[in-house]
């Protein structure tokens, strides 16, 4: 299968190509890579599809939300959440279904704050339960380091990566995946 990886390069979407690189072709793309990919801007979407063509998948480890005190919040925290993780996303998928092989996949990411909020997280919470649905991955060890959290409860990165190969080798569809599971 020919796969995109959008977010290639994070700490998600790094095990993500590394997972799937082994038994299939993998495009990875992200905002710093030869072929770039801004999930706040469609053209760039659209670029990529005219570029990358008999796509059987697309997985996106991507999107940017803010993490901070609801009372620190700004509407421009939450429009960025809006216009790149959820609104992003949702575009990605919207235009990438016109460019997919018969029976391809688009797998999309929220995350365990959708439903576990914790302080700091509304901003994300509230995204992320906007994407529910799809892949669904729980703290990873990786991003909880980044943020000086205690990575103890986290899953690693490897291990997220696995639920990812099961949604595109699998058949899962419309379903949330939990790594945990």
């Amino acid at each position: 299968m020919k796969i995109i990886v959008v977010g290639a390069t994070g700490i998600i979407g790094a095990k993500v190509v590394e997972a799937l690189s082994t038994r299939h072709e993998v495009v990875g793309v992200a905002r710093g890579t030869e072929r770039k990919l801004n999930l706040q801007e469609p053209a760039t979407m659209r670029a990529l599809f005219e570029q990358v063509r008999e796509v059987d998948a697309v997985v996106c480890c991507a999107g940017s939300a803010i993490f901070k005190p609801l009372t620190e919040l700004t509407d421009a925290d939450y429009e960025l959440g809006l216009r790149s993780k959820l609104m992003g996303q949702v575009s990605l998928a919207r235009i990438g279904m016109d460019h997919l092989r018969d029976g391809g996949s688009i797998t999309l990411t929220t995350g365990t704050l959708a439903m576990r909020p914790m302080p700091g997280s509304a901003s994300i919470s509230m995204v992320n339960a906007g994407l529910e649905g799809f892949v669904s991955p729980p703290w990873v060890k990786e991003t909880m380091m980044k943020l000086h959290m205690d990575p103890t409860p986290g899953m690693a990165s490897a291990d997220v990566a696995k639920a990812y190969v099961g949604a595109e080798e699998g058949s899962h569809q419309g379903e949330i995946l939990d790594p945990r599971a």
